[in-house]
Order: C-alpha cells, then sequence, then structure tokens
C-alpha cells in the first residue's frame, strides 16, 4: 500500500514531495472521509435499537479503505515512533508479582514467598515478552485440548518422567507435542470412572446428572494437567482450574494452553479473588494442601465461595487421616479435622477409599446453633474479596444469594433474581440485546481475517485451514457478563474469563450465578495467568475506568501483550480520546491497529488490534 502511494506521489510532485503538498494531500483525503462516513450506515445498533444482521457494506469497507490510506500518508510527515524492544529470554514465563527471590528478601517465607505480592516485585520495566524459540500457534479446538505443542509450556521431558503414575497415565510425549488420553473411548483413563463415583457418592445414577442435582460450576483446585476439568467441561459444567504459582512445570499454563479455564491462585495468606457464595463444588485432588492447618482458615475461605448445599470433594492418601473413619462414626474420638467441618456446618456425605465428600449446609441458622461450635459470623457482606487476609468468621450466611443449590436456576436470571442483585430487568434485558448485536459485529470483522488465507507463520511448515480459532476469551470489563451470553448463544466453540474491576465488584455475583466464570480484579496490577495464554482480549470502556482510577494505560497495554497469544486480537471499545492514545501505543508494541468509527451518533470508537507472530 505504501509502495504504491510513493509512487503516485512521485509522478505528480517528483520524487520529494514538499510537506505542503503532503499536507494538501491529506486534507484531501480528510474530505473523502468525510463524504463516505456521512453516508455511512451504523456499525452498532443501539442497545434498544433492532439487530441489523450485515453492517459492513460497500460504503463501509470504502470508508475504512481511506482512513487507511490517511493513516499510510500522515506517516510520511510525521516522526517514526520507536519500537519497544524485546525482553530477555529469561522472561518467557514471567509472571508479574510472582518474585520467589524477592519475596524471599523481602522477608517472607513458609510458602508465603509463592504468594502474590505486587507491593514487593513491581517492576516498571517496559519491555515485550517473547514467545520461545520453538513455539507454535495453538491448533485448534477441540484438537488443542487433547495434543499441545510441548516448546509452548515449560515443562521438560525430564519433569514429565519424573512425574506421578497419575500423570503417566494421562499423557504421553511425542518428540514436539504432549498428547493427552481423549473421551474417544480407546484408552480408559480412569477420569470417567472418577466422576461417575463421584456422582454415585452424592446419590446421582450418573455424572450426567451433576446439572439436575444443581452442579452448574467447579471450583477444581490444583488440576493438574486439567483431565477432569475437561471432563466436566464435556458435561457442560463449567469447571475452573486453580492451581498456585510454578516457576516450572505450570499446571495453569498447560491447561490454558488445552484452552481449559485456569487461573493463578492459592490458599496462603490471603482470600481468593471471588465472592462469597461462588461455587457449587469445590474439588480437591492431590492438590498438597494442608486443609486443617492455621486453624481451619483454609477450610473456612471453602466454606466462604461454597454455595448451601454444595459439596467439597477430597480425594487424598492423608484425607484418609483427616476425614471420618468406621471407627469413628461408631463413637471413637473424631480427628481435629471432623471437628471443625462441624463447625463450619458440613456433613461427611459419603467415604470410599481415599475419596471423601462433605456437603455444606443449607441452613443458615445452622452457624448460630449452640451445639455447632463458636465460630463468629463475618460482619457486612462478602463482595470485596480482593486478597483481603483471611478471616476466622463465617460469610454469607445473611446474603440475598443464600440459596440451596437444587433450588437455583442457571442462564436465565429470573426477574426476583435480577432484582435480588440490585438490577434493573429492562437493563439486563437491552444489555443483552446489545450484546447480540454487538457479536454478530465482531465476528462479521474478524471473520474474513480469522478464516482468510494466512501467511506462512516463522519457522512453521505450511498451515492448514483455518489458521486462527479463537479459544480463550477475556472480557476485561464484564460488567454482567453479557458478551459471554452472546458467544454462548451463539455456539462459540469459546469460554470466557469475565472480569470484573473492584470499584465495579457488584456485578460479579451475577455472572457467577448465571453460571460463568470470573474474577475480581485491579487492572492497576498485574492480571494472574503466564504469558501466551489467551485467544482474545475485549475491553469495553476499561481505559476511561483506568484513567480515573490514575492508572497507566501503557502498564495495562503491556500487560495485555504479555498475556496475548501471538496472532491474537484485541478489541477495546472507547471514547475518542483514549482510543486514539491506545491505538499509538499499539503500534509502539508492533500490534496492527485499525480505528473505526462506529457511526452511531456517540463518540465511541472500536480499536481493533492483532498481536503479530515475531520472535526478535
Amino acid at each position: 500500500m505504501r509502495s504504491s502511494w510513493f509512487h503516485k506521489l512521485s509522478l505528480i510532485f517528483g520524487p520529494r514531495p514538499s510537506r505542503n503538498w503532503l499536507l494538501l494531500c491529506l486534507v484531501s483525503v480528510f474530505v473523502l472521509i468525510a463524504l463516505f462516513g456521512s453516508s455511512s450506515p451504523s456499525a452498532f445498533d443501539s442497545a434498544s435499537a433492532s439487530v441489523r444482521s450485515d453492517i459492513y457494506t460497500n460504503y463501509r469497507r470504502l470508508k475504512e479503505q481511506a482512513a487507511g490510506d490517511y493513516l499510510e500518508l500522515r506517516n510520511l510527515v510525521t516522526d517514526h515512533v520507536k519500537d519497544f524492544g524485546l525482553c530477555g529470554k529469561e522472561r518467557e514465563n514471567y509472571v508479574p508479582c510472582y518474585n520467589v527471590s524477592a519475596n524471599l528478601l523481602a522477608g517472607f517465607q513458609n510458602e508465603e514467598e509463592f504468594d502474590r505480592h505486587c507491593e514487593i516485585s513491581r517492576d516498571l520495566k517496559h519491555c515485550l515478552v517473547r514467545p520461545p524459540k520453538d513455539y507454535k500457534i495453538p491448533l485448534t479446538w477441540p484438537t488443542g485440548r487433547d495434543v499441545i505443542w510441548s516448546g509452548n509450556v515449560k515443562l521438560s521431558k525430564d519433569q514429565f518422567l519424573s512425574s506421578g503414575s497419575m500423570t503417566k497415565r494421562l499423557m504421553l510425549l511425542e518428540e514436539n507435542q504432549i498428547s493427552f488420553r481423549s473421551d474417544d473411548g480407546m484408552i480408559i483413563d480412569g477420569v470417567k470412572d472418577y466422576s461417575h463415583q463421584i456422582a454415585e457418592m452424592i446419590g446421582l445414577g450418573s455424572d450426567t446428572e451433576f446439572l439436575q442435582a444443581g452442579v452448574h460450576n467447579v471450583l477444581d483446585i490444583g488440576c493438574g494437567f486439567g483431565s477432569f476439568s475437561s471432563h466436566l467441561l464435556s458435561l457442560k459444567l463449567m469447571a475452573l482450574c486453580m492451581a498456585t504459582y510454578e516457576p516450572a512445570g505450570s499446571q495453569v499454563q498447560l491447561a490454558l494452553e488445552r484452552g481449559l479455564p485456569a487461573i493463578i491462585g492459592n490458599f496462603i495468606l490471603r482470600q481468593l479473588p471471588f465472592p462469597s457464595l461462588s461455587y457449587d463444588m469445590v474439588h480437591c485432588t492431590q492438590c498438597g494442601i494442608v486443609w486443617d492447618d492455621k486453624d481451619g482458615l483454609f477450610l473456612i475461605e471453602v466454606d466462604r465461595v461454597l454455595r448451601p448445599g454444595g459439596y467439597f470433594v477430597l480425594t487424598s492418601p492423608r484425607s484418609r487421616q483427616q476425614g471420618s473413619s468406621t471407627d469413628a462414626k461408631k463413637g471413637s474420638v473424631s480427628t481435629p479435622f471432623e471437628e471443625f467441618t462441624q463447625k463450619i456446618c458440613w456433613n461427611l456425605l459419603a467415604q470410599q477409599e481415599e475419596t471423601f465428600i462433605w456437603q455444606k449446609t443449607a441452613d443458615a441458622q445452622c452457624y448460630t446453633s449452640s451445639k455447632k461450635g463458636t465460630l463468629p459470623l463475618c460482619k457486612g457482606e462478602d463482595v470485596q474479596s480482593y486478597y483481603q487476609p483471611l478471616p476466622h468468621c463465617v460469610s454469607g450466611t445473611a446474603s440475598k444469594r443464600w440459596i440451596p443449590i437444587q433450588n437455583r436456576s442457571f442462564g436465565s436470571l429470573s426477574s426476583a433474581e435480577l432484582e435480588g442483585h440490585e438490577v434493573n430487568p429492562e437493563d439486563f434485558s437491552e444489555d443483552m440485546e446489545f450484546w447480540r448485536s454487538a457479536l454478530r459485529n465482531y465476528w462479521s470483522l474478524l471473520s474474513p481475517l480469522i478464516f482468510s488465507d494466512h501467511p506462512k507463520r516463522p519457522g512453521d511448515e505450511d498451515p492448514l485451514p483455518p489458521y486462527n480459532m479463537v479459544r480463550n476469551v477475556m472480557d476485561m470489563s464484564a460488567n454482567y457478563g453479557g458478551l459471554n451470553a452472546a458467544l454462548l448463544e451463539a455456539r462459540k466453540s469459546v469460554w470466557v474469563m469475565n472480569v470484573v474491576p473492584i470499584s465495579e465488584h457488584k456485578t460479579l455475583p451475577l455472572i457467577l450465578d448465571r453460571g460463568f466464570t470470573g474474577v475480581l480484579h485491579d487492572w492497576c496490577e498485574p492480571f494472574p495467568t503466564y504469558p501466551r495464554t489467551y485467544d482474545m482480549l475485549h475491553a469495553n470502556r476499561l481505559l476511561s475506568h483506568l484513567a480515573s482510577e490514575g492508572c497507566s494505560m501503557i502498564d495495562l497495554l503491556f500487560e495485555m501483550d504479555r498475556i496475548l497469544r501471538p496472532e491474537g486480537w484485541v478489541i477495546i471499545s472507547d471514547k475518542v480520546d483514549p482510543i486514539e492514545r491506545a491505538r499509538m501505543l499499539a503500534t509502539q508494541l508492533r500490534w496492527e491497529a485499525r480505528v473505526i468509527d462506529l457511526q452511531n451518533g456517540s463518540d465511541q470508537r472500536l480499536l481493533v488490534c492483532q498481536k503479530p507472530f515475531s520472535r526478535k
């Protein structure tokens, strides 16, 4: 494009046109853009307007082409902005706020050095985290769930060979790939049998009945390589893998590489970034947590995020010592673990070999009963649980959301449930209609780029189509989770990490009650995930929100670049000024960026970017 413009200018003005002639050309292009824009149809419908199926007409494409030509010309008369450099090889798997060396120097110990300490290890070095030497674009879903490139994750062959027997049964290492056991029935890996065992232990005929029993979302702690989470997803349950930060052999990194929901988190010092009453089941298989340590604070935290009537599933050789035994049931002295579960009103539902299942009470009055111990009730609502210190009190008993899981309806929330979240049903309906329209427009914009001919990637053989499918999506300012709902309704094969800024924390309980996954987060800080773990990042009005919070836009865009996969997409919707600032920064980050005028009478603009695959 640029060469053709140079040729035309040379013919008219000679090989070195003056700045005045170039500025005259810019003014002419502005006039053309204005003419196209005045007759151009709207790119986005308003929330209350009727939905149009195809918004990108010939006029729209002409306008975009004219805008692109204008940007090319403007680059001729403005100084080139220097790109940011690449980080060193040591940052290939860099996760901010989890600097173990810095934490140790600060005096943290007893596993606290593995916790999240943004105040200690804040690093303002602005450089682009490069992919590993052997990195390849992940295979498309669902193939990428069962086969990943071994060079994409920090898991060496020695680590694989030294792992336990369960790991060896669940995965195979072949040349440059890691192949996981699939559901084709050819290889029995025990996951289906284990899931069926849990269903039977809670009184179900099969694990296909989890949904009917009220189990819609599961927090899988220490999820290994995600095989149990993957199976739950196949049953249409939302399973979020959560594991501690690991300098090598990361469970979270590997799960996300497979296209499975995952986030870094732990039971050490602070609460998890979820509100109370968030999950129907909390699951732990050999997750390495001493649950009755620290006077039961970890069990209190599980109780906090567990919904009434929900289940805590623990499978571990140590649970044989922690749980109730047959002798204990006959009247012998209870273990400290069992005594504490009684204090938090859990009932041991079943035990088979090394697997124990407790059920949380559905009776909020149980916690005030004189027969059940002396744990105090927490004061106030617990929706601002953003890495606060672990409390020694019981949460959620006074919440309007204290509804047994067997009585809940997920997906389509009733007017009464919406009003319980302090949301107007009409506003909620309009928001949903807006995101249906917005999603169609996003997909209309991206589909030609995702499915069209794609150049050969550096160091790869010629790829087979489709070349870039979106699987891991993050909505960085999720509001009610409308984008997530629209993606599910459109049957897109994606999952969404709904991130709610801490100043807008009241909407996260609603998102979780819809059966989605999500976390609270302060976007002035890095997000707890590994590099290259999301295919698409979406942010609606987040830039304006950051400005009001006094946070750095450049820090945010560097964080977005860190967690975005090569060839991944960024869609940002905001006002003109922050969008223009973000576009300039995006070019410095080497993203391919384009601003789209929505032409709906507002000052909103859309910034669409793609991160290139570059090694140097």
